[in-house]
């Protein structure tokens, strides 16, 4: 029996026909351009839904794509890891939010056009834009609940599609029908919308005001201090840095302006110290736990930020380690378990030399130590990351066995996630530890035992994150972005 939902007329607007380009700016306007007519169709159908116009038509708008073909092999610098396509063959991605990626989109289709010397081709696509992802950020308009309706939604609009919304791509697990095109960026646009929405709930700051540069960080303090350090920098015209902004999107421009806090924090309040190129800071305090981590960088990484990494506290496995010491961690020992299914825990991650030298510079420069002195304040090794903030209560004969054996100088539960993550987005990653308490030896996490470190660590932990960033941020992009993260199959765009 056929439903009601078959019997309606389908609706959809009128959009652009496919059409080559050889200048990516053009491109580009011409995505925002079928991106804005199919959103814009979605959200006028819905308004009117909701006011009790009685539904004749089943209503559909689709995303815009990229398409490439090519029949011969690009001639490119062997040393970049992004901009080409591997092989012969047609590609292809679809796109959302051309207006917030502008600019990462004119970088990537301008490096495809000038290594293959091949148009793309910009038009609609096959795949519908979700109801849900059209109205988001819509002033006074969202998705009733179900059951609110007097319809199903899904028989008039179309709703996240799960077969669209996966990692299917960067996990190498993608399984092509005959003849499709093969990917061209990373996520399809269901799975960067998902993210973007996913983001402003955990965050409560819009994903515009997300910049490039981003550090981790598991305790409040270092907001308080980002915060400080963000109001001197607006105080300072020669910084580049032009606002500041918190959960609930609340903005300062100047550093003597009050930041408003919402009455209730999000689950992973976020920071941002902007540039007007996008190339600021943010900070996000993700909380104590690699979930929290995984779920964190699951959905940034969707906005393709040239760097992220944890600055944090973590306890100390060596005798010789005192309170306030930095880790700069070069391997990882991953029992967070969250990742297991994406990324199997025989897969190594590796340290970034770019991301490497840059803190360990920045350290020096914050410290004003060098050499063999930076010795006595930060140890370069392995950092186990735990799912159980209580290990310390077990049997210790497993866990500290094999803490070292992997030759283990710190312990926390956010740091292999948030670099394995790193590794399997293809987003440069780091971390910088700061040893607050010594389990091991005594010096356990209780309260006042450490209030002197807190007083003088933190604020220089921070500064030395935020130094390592700068210096990345002065770095050229193809050198960020390590070839060591890319598979034998990847895709053009980063």
């Amino acid at each position: 029996m056929q439903d009601h939902a078959d019997e309606l007329p389908l609706l959809s607007p009128d959009l652009p026909g496919a059409e080559a380009f050889t200048d990516a700016g053009a491109a580009v306007a011409r995505l925002v351009e079928i991106y804005d007519i199919s959103r814009s169709f979605l959200c006028t159908r819905f308004r009117q839904t909701l006011a009790g116009e009685a539904p004749k038509a089943r209503f559909r708008a689709v995303y815009p794509q990229v398409r490439f073909a090519t029949a011969t092999h690009a001639q490119v610098d062997s040393r970049l890891s992004f901009g080409h396509v591997a092989e012969p063959g047609t590609y292809g991605a679809t796109i959302t939010r051309p207006d917030l990626f502008a600019n990462y989109l004119r970088q990537q289709i301008g490096l495809l056009i000038a290594n293959h010397g091949q148009p793309v081709l910009i038009g609609p696509s096959d795949t519908p834009i979700p109801v849900h992802f059209a109205v988001a950020g819509e002033t006074g308009l969202s998705v009733p609940q179900e059951g609110v309706l007097d319809y199903p939604l899904r028989d008039l609009f179309d709703v996240p599609d799960l077969n669209t919304t996966n990692d299917d791509i960067v996990n190498g697990t993608l399984a092509l029908a005959e003849g499709a095109a093969r990917p061209l960026a990373p996520f399809t646009a269901q799975r960067v919308d998902y993210s973007l929405a996913r983001l402003e709930h955990y965050t409560a700051t819009a994903p515009e005001h997300f910049q490039n540069h981003v550090l981790f960080t598991n305790y409040q303090f270092y907001v308080e201090e980002f915060e400080a350090f963000a109001r001197a920098a607006l105080a300072d015209p020669a910084s580049g840095y032009t606002a500041l902004v918190g959960p609930g999107n609340a903005l300062i421009a100047t550093p003597d302006a009050a930041l408003p806090a919402p009455a209730k924090l999000p689950q992973m309040p976020s920071y941002h110290l902007k540039r007007a190129d996008g190339q600021g800071i943010t900070l996000v305090n993700i909380g104590v736990g690699p979930s929290n981590a995984k779920t964190a960088t699951d959905h940034i990484a969707v906005l393709r930020p040239h760097a992220w990494i944890m600055v944090g506290h973590c306890a100390g496995l060596r005798n010789s380690q005192r309170l306030g010491d930095f880790v700069l961690a070069h391997g990882y020992l991953r029992e967070d378990h969250v990742l297991d299914d994406d990324l199997p825990v025989w897969v190594p991650i590796p340290a970034l030399a770019e991301i490497q030298v840059a803190m360990e510079e920045a350290v020096a420069e914050i410290t004003q130590l060098q050499g063999f002195e930076l010795k006595r304040i930060m140890r370069t090794g392995t950092v186990a990351t735990i799912d159980n903030r209580n290990w310390e209560l077990r049997d210790q004969s497993g866990p500290v066995q094999r803490l070292s054996q992997s030759r283990a100088i710190a312990l926390d539960m956010e740091s292999a996630t948030i670099a394995a993550n790193g590794f399997r987005f293809r987003v440069p990653y780091g971390t910088l530890l700061c040893v607050s308490d010594k389990p091991l030896h005594g010096e356990l996490k209780l309260p006042g035992m450490a209030s002197d470190f807190y007083k003088t660590q933190v604020s220089r932990h921070l500064a030395i994150g935020i130094r390592a960033m700068e210096r990345l941020r002065e770095m050229p992009l193809e050198r960020i972005h390590s070839r060591k993260l890319r598979s034998f199959e990847e895709t053009a765009f980063l």
